[in-house]
């Protein structure tokens, strides 16, 4: 299972819901999900912020799901 779809489920959120967010269609989310299409990166920073996580862990990267500490540049 996608971490995306992962996470959607663990919120409780639909396909659809989670497409709203992101201004795309549902069918589109779907790829995402099951990897047919890749997620672009402004989308998955979108996510990540959304979930409060990190972009590593949606990517299945690291199995922290704390979001990383906030950089100076960010500040």
């Amino acid at each position: 299972m996608s971490r995306i779809k992962e996470i959607r489920e663990d919120k409780d959120l639909t396909q659809s819901e989670v497409a709203k967010i992101l201004n795309v269609s549902q069918v589109a989310y779907s790829y995402y999900e099951l990897g047919k299409r890749q997620l672009p990166i402004d989308l998955l920073i979108k996510l990540a912020k959304f979930y409060n996580t990190s972009t590593d862990y949606l990517l299945g990267l690291t199995d922290e799901r704390k979001p990383y500490k906030k950089s100076v540049a960010e500040k």
